[in-house]
């Protein structure tokens, strides 16, 4: 059954701990718990940029990643999309699809006036080629905090779907954490596994994107208008840690560590 809009907008509970930014709901028993997202991108980018690129490992680490909450397997045939779970050789239809034998039990423990709207664990949606995943979680955040939903950040990607990004206001939004994929390749059954993160949200404060932040940037257009002290942060930056020769591996990230130790 889609999820039905509710009539009154009720506010969430706030968070409580001062410092916390976010809070997951699970709902589906069986899904996995979100985790902490990976330095070193569960092992999988190179060893010298884990040791040494600082930019990489932060990418990796900014966040949480968010599982499916179970083996699935998907395949659209270029018009309809269909799916697969457990032990069955059977394909069916997607129009949308609750997680099996939850619709029962999220019945049996919600208020009697939220009975019947379900969040759907799978839907297909209008444009071809297009699923929308439930992970099985609500996610609230702080005040004037945000979601950037997104692919795993410098994880493999798949060569059968891609991830759309997008942005949720969970501070005012309770609904379910979910993820859309644009499916790439047709006829040819497409694993959706439990055990790999689906997707990554990572937190945003609503400032760091509002329309009057990123339109109000200034461009140097040439290298006569670059001032003195920015060349000066230029030489400190590039010249004097040494040439590609003499410049300690590593530099950067040796000094982004301790600026984070001292914060």
């Amino acid at each position: 059954m889609p999820l039905k809009q509710a009539e009154n907008h009720i506010d969430p509970a706030p968070l409580t701990a001062p410092d916390q930014i976010i809070k997951f709901f699970r709902l589906i028993p069986d899904c996995p718990s979100p985790q902490r997202a990976d330095r070193s991108a569960g092992g999988l980018i190179p060893t010298r940029a884990f040791r040494f690129c600082e930019p990489m490992t932060s990418a990796s680490a900014f966040g949480w990643y968010v599982f499916a909450p179970m083996d699935f397997h998907v395949l659209w045939d270029g018009s309809d999309i269909y799916w697969q779970y457990g032990d069955t050789d059977d394909w069916y239809l997607l129009n949308a699809a609750q997680y099996p034998d939850f619709e029962h039990q999220f019945n049996q423990h919600c208020p009697e006036e939220v009975r019947g709207y379900c969040p759907p664990f799978l839907s297909a949606a209008p444009e071809p080629g297009v699923l929308k995943i439930w992970s099985g979680l609500i996610a609230q955040t702080a005040p004037d905090w945000s979601l950037l939903v997104r692919a795993p950040a410098n994880l493999p990607g798949s060569q059968n779907y891609e991830h759309f990004e997008g942005i949720i206001e969970t501070d005012r939004w309770f609904g379910p954490l979910f993820t859309n994929l644009r499916l790439t390749t047709t006829d040819v059954p497409i694993l959706i596994k439990r055990e790999m993160p689906l997707f990554q949200v990572q937190p945003l404060m609503r400032q760091t994107y509002d329309e009057r932040a990123l339109k109000n940037f200034e461009l140097v257009s040439s290298l006569s208008d670059i001032e003195d002290a920015d060349w000066r942060s230029f030489q400190q930056t590039v010249i004097d840690p040494g040439d590609a020769f003499d410049r300690k591996r590593g530099h950067y990230a040796t000094e982004v560590r301790k600026a984070r130790k001292n914060r």
